[in-house]
């Protein structure tokens, strides 16, 4: 019994010595900037097919489509996971981190063939995400529909 008690506080002395230090507040703030700047981007897009005259569904799905495209291209550059380095959770969070947690897979499991490759790993991520999000707001509009 005390074996295991000092086994353990040795096992977690040597977990805080190999774990690199945690600059929260700096991450926060990067995560912050990131995250806000491809806001910007989007706004700016919104804002731009406004003033072609565009309605404000057809902005909202050119808008998503743009940024989902950029963020594919970057992440086919190799550009996006360098900026989720950088970023962490601000990069992740908007539309864009989808679009690269989509992209990803498809781009490391390509050579595996279309089927195979493409076609089985393409939602290895995104998957849980679609399941989720769509089996919730199957569960919500039950409650709607019966509390209405």
């Amino acid at each position: 019994m005390e074996s295991s008690a000092k086994n353990k506080e040795l096992y977690q002395d040597m977990v805080k010595k190999a774990s690199p230090n945690s600059h929260i507040f700096k991450n926060c703030i990067k995560a912050f900037v990131v995250g806000g700047i491809i806001c910007c981007i989007g706004q700016f897009i919104t804002n731009y097919l406004k003033e072609l005259g565009l309605t404000q569904n057809d902005t909202g799905i050119y808008t998503s489509s743009v940024l989902i495209f950029i963020a594919a291209l970057m992440t086919g550059l190799g550009l996006y996971g360098k900026l989720g380095k950088f970023a962490g959770a601000g990069s992740i969070v908007p539309i864009t981190g989808f679009s690269n947690s989509v992209a990803s897979p498809a781009i490391e499991f390509k050579k595996e063939g279309f089927v195979t490759g493409l076609g089985a790993k393409i939602f290895i991520v995104a998957g849980p995400v679609i399941l989720y999000g769509i089996l919730t707001s199957v569960i919500v509009g039950i409650i709607y529909y019966f509390l209405k």
